[in-house]
């Protein structure tokens, strides 16, 4: 993988009034702005225009893992089914493997337009079944071995106007084979699954990445991480803990807890118990989370986490949309973070129990101030803006609104 050399300056908006672009060598920032709020970044293109143009580009094939499967009639996916079927029609292999508990937030007349695309194989997987309880959380596609996309961007039609979303689009061709074999993993684990089998465990240790790149990927679960994959829940906490003056983190909710029936370890201290060292050395950390975090117990813990000097929590409230309310969304799901200006951390978990330990979810580490000191500005604009307030320690939070108004 290519060590970056000068980071790229952001393109100027074409004539055709399309967005400009801010890149660094392989790798470029997209951003959902949430619409009927202040949250433009008319540098960052939108996942829509990014994914459509990738899936024009495709050639021999396109393979994609996703939680979930949500569309709505003249609304993004729309468009993106088109692209999809265009280049079936064009003889492009697809492979698209979805989570089978993803289909609670599902809708079957989706699943069944994309089912219908020429060359299209869709697949259910019960990752769960690997051991843990987890899920397949992750929202990725490659095109063509060779470019790939990963971010908090499920493909549901709310991630590209409602919802506050930051991903990346991976021209790094070493990184696009790793996700690569990541789908090839699980693609053959649904299988095994699904034959009654069982899967092969790849790592019985920890695994660390090569932190001597200067853009690396990380996944979890790490016992299921093919080679040259490092395990995303150990990279967090040493990245924590080189911390030297800032950790800004933007996500969908924070909590030492872990989700879901059956858990094996409802506490889970792993990261709060790296805040907490971070904030103890004179760290500052800047945490936003949304409104949904501040249901119980969850809150408690952000509460107890604001005593702690040095750490500021905000919690960001989007506006309700003009059209009236849209269930699971005006959101922010974006999980994203910047560390002393210098390192930017890109991807799709949450920090909870059960995602960087049992579940599938994929997170990008760009050791480039270029890059980080953009992911920082983006959190600085949510964080000042009027819809982030700060975390009140004594406040009995009313439940969040989420599926249900």
């Amino acid at each position: 993988m290519r060590k970056f050399l000068l980071p790229m300056a952001a393109l100027l908006a074409l004539s055709n009034g399309a967005q400009a672009e801010f890149s660094i060598p392989g790798f470029e920032l997209v951003y959902t702005t949430p619409v009927e709020t202040s949250l433009t970044n008319p540098d960052l293109r939108d996942p829509l225009t990014v994914w459509s143009d990738m899936f024009d580009a495709a050639r021999q094939e396109i393979v994609l893992g996703q939680f979930y499967v949500a569309g709505k009639a003249r609304e993004a996916t729309d468009r993106l089914i088109e692209r999809l079927d265009a280049a079936g029609r064009r003889g492009v292999k697809i492979r698209f493997l979805m989570e089978e508990k993803g289909r609670f937030a599902s809708d079957m007349p989706t699943i069944e337009q994309l089912q219908k695309i020429p060359n299209l194989e869709f697949r259910f997987i019960e990752f769960g079944k690997l051991g843990g309880n987890g899920i397949i959380h992750a929202k990725y596609f490659v095109v063509d071995g060779n470019s790939a996309y990963v971010g908090s961007q499920n493909f549901d039609w709310r991630s590209f106007s409602q919802i506050h979303e930051t991903g990346l689009r991976i021209s790094d061709a070493g990184m696009a084979h790793q996700l690569q074999a990541i789908f090839e993993q699980d693609w053959q684990a649904q299988a095994l699954i699904a034959a009654g089998e069982p899967v092969p465990v790849l790592n019985q240790k920890t695994v660390a990445p090569d932190q001597s790149q200067s853009a690396y990927l990380v996944a979890s679960p790490n016992a299921y991480n093919p080679a040259g994959v490092g395990d995303s829940e150990t990279t967090l906490v040493n990245l924590l803990a080189a911390a030297k003056s800032e950790v800004r983190v933007q996500l969908l909710d924070y909590a030492p807890l872990s989700y879901g029936p059956n858990r094996s370890r409802p506490y889970y201290a792993v990261i709060d118990n790296a805040i907490r060292a971070a904030a103890a050395r004179g760290v500052k950390i800047k945490l936003m989370v949304s409104n949904w975090n501040t249901e119980q117990p969850a809150i408690r813990y952000l509460q107890s986490l604001a005593l702690i000097p040095g750490v500021d929590i905000k919690v960001v409230t989007l506006p309700k949309a003009a059209s009236g309310f849209i269930p699971f969304a005006r959101v922010i799901h974006t999980k994203a973070m910047s560390i002393d200006g210098q390192v930017a951390w890109i991807g799709t978990s949450n920090w909870s129990g059960g995602y960087l330990d049992n579940s599938r979810n994929l997170e990008v580490v760009l050791q480039n101030a270029a890059m980080a000191q953009r992911i920082a500005r983006l959190h600085e604009q949510t964080w000042n803006s009027p819809y982030a307030h700060g975390i009140d320690v004594l406040k009995n939070y009313p439940k969040p609104v989420k599926g249900k108004e």
